[in-house]
């Protein structure tokens, strides 16, 4: 490029240098700002870079000008993220399940950038997360994309549901025919995305895992199912339908030592009815769907939560742990 047609985007390169090589404690000297331009066949005087960051400054760029002995200079004092807001993004990014590692490495590159070279390194010491199983689907990111416009547009989908097979390998349901229905719902879920969508043929709301989606496209075809679908709520859904609370709903009551309060709270929600039995014991009742899945949530805490009523449930749950010990028997 021409030197004079460099010279005309001499502000940019400013703002690109501050950006991009100082912070609070990296300022850059008015000499190295003349070394940085020349590199770019910039010629420019002390006179006109003061007028430049001056007018930079009245945009509303944070520059500094660092008198002090040890650091004098020149640098960027605030950016769009705060090192502690990127650290946590980055943080998000690297334990999301669903975010494959290629995209992870690609995104924090670009978190990266926002930061200083100096806060970029603090950065890249918050990425390992050990033994973290990352998904491998690299058409999740556009196929959320793609489901956000067919809701927003008020069209139906059509893609292809896979599972994985004992082989390891992808096997399409339906021997591989498309799905059509309609999107209402994108909720997160166990580190998963899940579509809740209005099935005409059924005529129900089902959900689907976003990732198991192949070859998703938006139709010109209107959705239907929107009288039930304004009936919904995401929230109750989401309860009702995955993980530990798929299953007939009822209120049962657990009981549970006070070093257990919190893994209850956590579970359940502080608007919970809590009250103590005895010295360090107490008791909640919980709106809970039984299932094996809750049953299997129970186990998971080796006796220390207990079900007091109704009692139909308490023998539900004998009767599943019976069934876990013949099956070690056989």
């Amino acid at each position: 490029m021409a030197k004079s047609a460099n010279q005309k985007l001499k502000l940019l390169y400013l703002i690109k240098i501050l950006t991009e090589q100082t912070d609070e404690n990296h300022p850059i000297t008015m000499a190295q700002i003349i070394e940085e331009l020349s590199k770019v066949s910039i010629s420019a005087e002390r006179k006109s870079i003061y007028s430049d960051l001056e007018a930079l400054s009245d945009f509303g760029f944070d520059i500094i000008s660092s008198k002090s002995r040890e650091r004098s200079g020149y640098y960027l004092a605030s950016r769009d993220f705060e090192l502690a807001e990127l650290k946590l993004l980055v943080d998000a990014v690297q334990s999301s399940r669903f975010i494959t590692a290629k995209k992870t490495k690609e995104l924090i590159g670009k978190l990266e950038k926002l930061a200083s070279p100096y806060e970029a390194k603090q950065l890249q010491r918050q990425v390992y997360v050990s033994d973290r199983i990352k998904n491998s689907n690299e058409s999740i990111y556009y196929s959320v994309d793609e489901l956000h416009k067919a809701m927003q547009t008020n069209r139906r989908v059509t893609f292809r549901y896979y599972e994985w097979g004992p082989d390891g390998k992808m096997h399409f349901r339906k021997d591989g025919q498309f799905y059509e229905v309609s999107p209402y719902f994108l909720i997160w879920k166990d580190e998963n995305y899940y579509l809740v969508a209005y099935d005409s043929q059924a005529e129900k709301m089902k959900h689907y895992r976003v990732d198991k989606m192949n070859a998703l496209a938006v139709t010109d075809r209107e959705r239907d199912g929107k009288e039930l679908a304004d009936m919904m709520n995401p929230a109750k859904y989401a309860e009702k339908n995955f993980a530990m609370f798929a299953g007939e709903e009822d209120i049962v009551t657990l009981q549970f030592p006070e070093t257990m309060s919190g893994v209850i709270y956590d579970r359940f929600g502080q608007a919970i009815s809590v009250r103590k039995r005895e010295e360090g014991i107490y008791s909640a009742r919980v709106s809970v769907a039984v299932s094996p899945l809750f049953f299997g949530w129970i186990t998971g805490f080796a006796g220390k939560i207990k079900i007091l009523a109704p009692s139909y449930v308490a023998a539900q749950y004998r009767s599943y742990l019976e069934d876990v010990i013949r099956s070690y028997e056989s």
